[in-house]
């Protein structure tokens, strides 16, 4: 359900993800699939468990 989510309306968007503790993950969402969230930030790839996102907003 929260794939989904993403896909609709964050896809190749611009976003900030918090799981927990004092980072934020920060990139434009290139793919989510197999419950793992892509981030491009900068060219750098970051791939996130979705069960692991405890909020997610665009910048």
């Amino acid at each position: 359900m929260m794939q989904s989510f993403i896909v609709e309306h964050y896809l190749n968007k611009d976003v900030d993800v918090y799981c927990g503790g004092p980072d934020v993950f920060k990139g434009n969402v290139e793919a989510c699939a197999d419950n793992v969230l892509t981030l491009n930030s900068e060219g750098k790839l970051t791939h996130i468990a979705i069960d692991k996102i405890i909020a997610l907003w665009g910048q």
